[in-house]
């Protein structure tokens, strides 16, 4: 009885020192995840207005009503879902691309490795500049390279046609480098063996990266694939920083648009609801994926 009590305080102990170690981590997340989704939530059936805290009226579904008859919410939806569509399948292949690349054993690869990686851990804004300066129409050092192979300059960023790819283009490179790691850190968890028994049985390079390769990658691309989706679902820097969401709102983001009004235009009310539409629209989304992609728990 007396080491039942014994082991009961200890294990009493072990438990609230644990909620210790999580009580900083589960605060932090109360106040700037949990409490924002609730005040989201309430301030999309009121008229919020930025500059007017104490006049807060109940309007109940006018703000959904209102994005109903909103094309720049459509628009900016439309935007994100092409972004989502190119970007995606740049990005995931790029980085696969990348990680079979330097998980071969060849000089330098170490320094492959850090040039890879090193987009990713510059900041979105010194990135979208660097971009900026580079696909400048006039000066920029793309369009130098292209007119001394014999091409026309291109308008890049300043086309309604050509600016939304162009950040595609952007985002992929400065995101690819991430995803390598992870595709590199599953190409190493695949015996070696069973390239050689394909190989003993015949197989070429590319049959072995079909039936081996892939397959034993699959719940890594699903990662992959699932945090690139939300990552491209959040698209906001480039837009803002490279064109602004122009020219005529051709890479406006719903991100960025979400931005504008409640920032920018200080209507909370009516951001905080197409927030909330965003919000369902990407759970949709991320769990039509896993389905999709048939995701073992």
């Amino acid at each position: 009885m007396e080491m039942k009590k014994l082991f009961g305080k200890y294990k009493l102990k072990e438990t609230l020192l644990a909620y210790a170690f999580l009580a900083p981590a589960l605060i932090f997340m109360l106040i700037f995840i949990v409490a924002p989704i609730i005040a989201s939530l309430s301030f999309s059936f009121t008229d919020y207005y930025l500059l007017k805290p104490n006049e807060i009226d109940f309007i109940g579904l006018e703000n959904f009503k209102y994005i109903l008859e909103d094309n720049l919410v459509w628009l900016s939806f439309l935007n994100t879902f092409k972004f989502i569509i190119m970007v995606i399948p740049l990005q995931v292949g790029t980085a696969l691309g990348l990680a079979l690349l330097i998980n071969k054993k060849i000089k330098f690869n170490l320094f492959f490795k850090v040039s890879f990686f090193s987009p990713v851990v510059m900041s979105l804004v010194v990135m979208s500049i660097l971009w900026m300066v580079l696909l400048n129409p006039q000066s920029g050092l793309i369009n130098a390279v292209l007119t001394s192979l014999g091409f026309e300059k291109q308008p890049f960023l300043t086309s309604t046609t050509q600016a939304l790819p162009t950040i595609v283009v952007a985002s992929a490179w400065q995101g690819a480098g991430y995803q390598m790691m992870i595709f590199l850190a599953g190409l190493k968890n695949i015996p070696e063996m069973l390239y050689e028994a394909a190989g003993i049985d015949g197989a070429n390079k590319w049959k072995q990266f079909l039936y081996i390769t892939l397959p034993s990658l699959r719940n890594v691309t699903v990662f992959v694939m699932i945090t690139t989706l939300i990552g491209a679902f959040k698209l906001i820097i480039q837009p803002m920083v490279m064109t602004s969401g122009g020219p005529k709102n051709s890479t406006l983001t719903i991100v960025y648009y979400i931005f504008q009004t409640g920032v920018r235009y200080r209507n909370v009310g009516y951001a905080s609801a197409i927030t909330l539409i965003f919000t369902l629209i990407v759970t949709v989304f991320v769990m039509m994926q896993r389905r999709f992609l048939k995701e073992e728990d």
